[in-house]
Order: C-alpha cells, then structure tokens, then sequence
C-alpha cells in the first residue's frame, strides 16, 4: 500500500472516528485534463452515490444533460434536480463541425441552481453534486458555478452514461465507466418536480 494511501485511510477512519463526514474527492491525477476544473473536486459515480448516501439533503446532487437525454437515457434515482446548462433551441440548426443539433447555453443556469439550493436549506457555501453524460460539461459548469460564487461543486468525472472505449470489440461505445455501468440505482421513470422547464422568452 503506498504512503498516499495509507494516509487516505488513516484519515477515512479519523473522521468516522470523531464523528466528522467523511471527504469525498477523487485524486486530481486520475482526472483527464479536459475534465479538470477550477475548484479541482472530483468525484467518480461510486463515490458520488455513496456521499449522497451519506450526506443526503446537505448535498445538492444535480443532472445538468438536456432534457433530451434525460428523458430517452435515464437517470440516477439519487439525483435531487434536473437542470440543464445546455438547450437545443426551437428549431437549432444542425452543428456540421460536432455532428448534432446546435446547443445554447441555459442563462438561467446559476439562478436555477441557487434556487434549488435554497428550496433544500443550502447556501452557497454547502455542495453540490453535478453529472452529465461523462464528465465534460459538468467539469465546465463546476467552473462556472465556482465562479459564481459556490464554494464546493464537485463534478462526477465519469458521468451518468461513461467513456466512450476506443479500442476493442465495443470500440464507439460507452462501456468504459460511468454510472449505468457501475450498476447503480437508475431509472427511465422521471419526476416532473425535478425537471427545470425553460421560461418562454
């Protein structure tokens, strides 16, 4: 056992024993670059199930894919709000360059999770959980909320659905990581409350 470890579970079992929360943060050296971000929290989809286990309502835990996704996907049981930080747009044009139907930036994106902080009894200083599809966006929106002020947004570096493998018999597939495949509790069955429904503009 290396000396990082070692001292990972020394204070694992310091904090049950002084009755403290345990941490939760995943090591910054297993975090792609791309998937890095400013407040430098991560977590994997075990570790994240097992901190909202744990902490239940003084962690906000949101899913911030598209609608879209949610609905034809699924989603993790454990997840507290569904709020988007990218929408297809009324008619988006088609993206040449990413392959898809273009994608605008929900505005109301920070609002709306201060908002559902707040309904839960947070502030900005308490955490927050965010998972999309694998981990990119929701390292960029960790940034933007950081930068907005909240203190402890931690990003699921794996995602609801993973990694896309790049070699191998399911080369193309998201087979790799993430939490489907992790077998945690997840659903098609969603929840209308959760659902962030953009204002008419």
């Amino acid at each position: 056992m290396t000396i990082h470890r070692l001292m990972t579970a020394s204070f694992f079992c310091a904090t049950l024993v002084s009755g403290l929360t345990p941490v939760f943060a995943l090591d910054v050296a297993q975090v792609p670059t791309s998937k890095r971000t400013k407040p430098g929290l991560y977590l994997d989809v075990k570790e994240a199930y097992e901190m909202k286990q744990q902490q239940g309502d003084k962690v906000l835990f949101v899913d911030i894919r598209t609608r879209g996704e949610i609905t034809y996907t699924g989603v993790a049981t454990s997840v507290d709000a569904y709020v988007p930080m990218y929408e297809h747009p009324p008619n988006a044009a088609w993206d040449e360059k990413a392959g898809r139907f273009q994608l605008e930036l929900n505005k109301d994106f920070e609002k709306e999770i201060a908002r559902r902080a707040n309904a839960k009894g947070l502030s900005k200083s308490d955490p927050i959980v965010l998972i999309c599809r694998s981990g990119d966006r929701s390292g960029r929106a960790a940034t933007q909320l950081s930068e907005a002020g909240f203190a402890q947004v931690y990003t699921v570096v794996d995602g609801f659905e993973g990694d896309v493998a790049k070699e191998g018999p399911n080369a193309g597939k998201r087979v790799v990581n993430g939490w489907k495949n992790a077998g945690l509790p997840w659903s098609y069955r969603l929840e209308k409350e959760k659902f962030t429904l953009p204002e008419p503009r």
